[in-house]
């Protein structure tokens, strides 16, 4: 199965075709490839309201269900990945102290 056309949009840093999806297990956007493949470790199933969703596919639930297809995520597939972040995507907590050189 493939996602349907209105799906499908281009990667803004490699143009290739992905799609976009909600992870079921925290609701956050994800980018995966639009063409099925058959080594990926995700699956997608395009929900009730029109959405795409993705799951993993892992060794507890490795089957993929009637309506899923299995692909890649993009971010693993991406020749220009946007650069990786220093502080590992968290941002400083409001109302911390940053740290200064010490004045007696």
């Amino acid at each position: 199965m493939k996602p349907a056309s209105h799906h499908v949009t281009r990667c803004r840093r490699c143009g290739a075709p992905i799609v976009w999806c909600l992870t079921s297990a925290n609701g956050k956007r994800q980018p995966v490839n639009a063409a099925p493949d058959e080594t990926g470790n995700v699956a997608v199933m395009q929900g009730a309201d029109g959405l795409l969703y993705v799951r993993t596919v892992t060794a507890a639930r490795p089957e993929i269900r009637p309506g899923e297809w299995q692909a890649m995520p993009h971010h693993a597939t991406c020749p220009a990945p946007p650069p990786r972040r220093s502080n590992g995507g968290q941002r400083a907590a409001a109302g911390t102290v940053r740290p200064g050189p010490w004045q007696r």
